[in-house]
């Protein structure tokens, strides 16, 4: 099985910590050359002089940019793109804050419409053209199992990821003759700091301790235990490697199970 990513540049987003920080190590353990990008240039710095070098010709960097400001990220990913092309993008963000959907305002659904949504489609407008020169490419966006069943307490984060889902798709049908490849990752219940806010949500709301929920959490994972963000990110990298050169357009669930539906 072809997995090398020699020779390639990846960009990795919402690199600072949880599945996109295990992303961009897997990445680099590929022999790829990854660029971090989050908000924190201190947590980026950290984890570039971190991340793995299986070769001379590897180099890694950061960028740090809001996604949220569409502009900025325009701005910052065409000076990427203008020194080295970028051939995998990894969209990664954390998840808008938990609430039921009816109480979510006009500016909940904007602000998350921003940092998921329009900012993975600034950042595939800016790398796909070198894509596409090279007949390679990989997009892979890290959503939620959520599109496929809603999660109780997260009404905009469902509403969103659902979004991504379809714009993925219909992205995946564009880019496919040009060698692109477009695909979805839908982690379950993953150990990060996106779960730990669920959690701590669910426990004031029911008046339960954290420890109980959790645990009644875990309970409705068939393997009883939440993921660690390397087995997401182990999924990411098959993805974005030459041996899934025939697979575009899947949402794959990396849940342990959790989702009933086929």
């Amino acid at each position: 099985m072809r997995l090398q990513l020699d020779g390639r540049h990846a960009l990795v987003c919402g690199a600072s910590q949880g599945i996109g920080r295990a992303s961009a190590i897997e990445l680099a353990q590929l022999g790829a050359s990854v660029t971090v990008l989050a908000r924190r240039a201190e947590a980026l710095e950290a984890l570039v002089a971190e991340l793995p070098r299986t070769h001379a010709a590897q180099r890694h960097d950061c960028l740090a940019v809001d996604v949220a400001d569409a502009a900025a990220l325009r701005e910052h990913a065409e000076a990427l793109v203008a020194a080295a092309p970028v051939h995998i993008l990894v969209n990664n963000s954390g998840g808008p804050p938990p609430g039921s959907v009816l109480d979510a305002t006009p500016d909940d659904f904007l602000a998350a419409w921003r940092q998921h949504l329009l900012a993975n489609h600034t950042l595939a407008q800016v790398v796909v053209p070198d894509m596409r020169a090279a007949g390679w490419g990989r997009i892979v966006n890290v959503i939620s199992t959520s599109v496929r069943e809603p999660i109780p307490g997260i009404g905009v984060s469902n509403t969103t990821r659902g979004a991504v889902a379809s714009w993925a798709k219909t992205l995946a049908g564009e880019l496919a003759p040009f060698g692109i490849t477009v695909n979805n990752v839908l982690p379950g219940a993953t150990r990060t700091p996106r779960i730990e806010q669920i959690v701590a949500a669910r426990a004031q709301k029911t008046g339960k301790p954290p420890a109980e929920v959790q645990q009644a959490m875990e309970a409705e994972v068939p393997m009883r235990r939440f993921a660690d963000p390397a087995e997401i990110a182990a999924a990411v990298a098959f993805l974005a490697s030459p041996a899934a050169s025939y697979i575009t357009g899947v949402s794959l669930p990396v849940d342990g199970g959790r989702l009933r539906s086929l």
